[in-house]
């Protein structure tokens, strides 16, 4: 019996939900998401308290680890995108390196990283990024959308122990690490 999936899902007010078979639609004021479930799942909708139930479809049983993965993780994610719509995700990340820069052109993020050409990535729909100095927001109402454009980002150049350049969290912790020392 998944812990997580046996819980309902509270909606806020101004939050409509719409529940068709495979698929769940949550729309809020800070954008419109959608879900596709699989037929492991029966997600419905109850008008009169307001909230969300995820269980198993018939024929699924409890002992199934997979069923029930899918159970939890389901209800997880319609929990993501209910918080989406009403407050939205946002991660935060810094530029560190001398000349590094990151800018926003057009519907790309162009960013100076020290190699020989500038990095550009295509900024997903639904994503918005902006930049200030060395400082960049990528923030929206699809918490995988987010995560995944800030992760990328971060790839481009990851942060070294030694000098502390490179793409970072702004809440992330680099370890450093001495340098060679010469001469005693």
């Amino acid at each position: 019996m998944s812990r997580i999936g046996k819980k309902v899902v509270p909606v806020p007010a101004g939050v409509k939900v719409a529940v068709k078979p495979g698929l769940v639609s949550v729309e809020g004021p800070k954008g419109k998401l959608d879900l596709k479930t699989r037929s492991e799942v029966v997600v419905t909708w109850a008008e009169s308290e307001k909230s969300v139930k995820v269980a198993l479809a018939p024929g699924f049983s409890a002992e199934n680890k997979f069923a029930n993965a899918i159970w939890g993780s389901t209800r997880a994610h319609i929990r993501n995108m209910i918080e989406g719509v009403t407050k939205g995700y946002e991660k935060n990340l810094e530029v560190v390196g001398v000349g590094w820069t990151a800018a926003v052109t057009g519907k790309s993020l162009k960013m100076t990283l020290g190699y020989a050409n500038p990095v550009m990535m295509e900024i997903p729909a639904g994503v918005s990024v902006t930049v200030e100095k060395q400082f960049v927001k990528v923030a929206g109402p699809d918490r995988g959308a987010v995560g995944r454009f800030a992760a990328d980002m971060r790839a481009n150049r990851k942060p070294e122990p030694y000098n502390g350049k490179g793409v970072k969290y702004t809440d992330e912790v680099i370890k450093r690490k001495q340098g060679k020392q010469f001469g005693a």
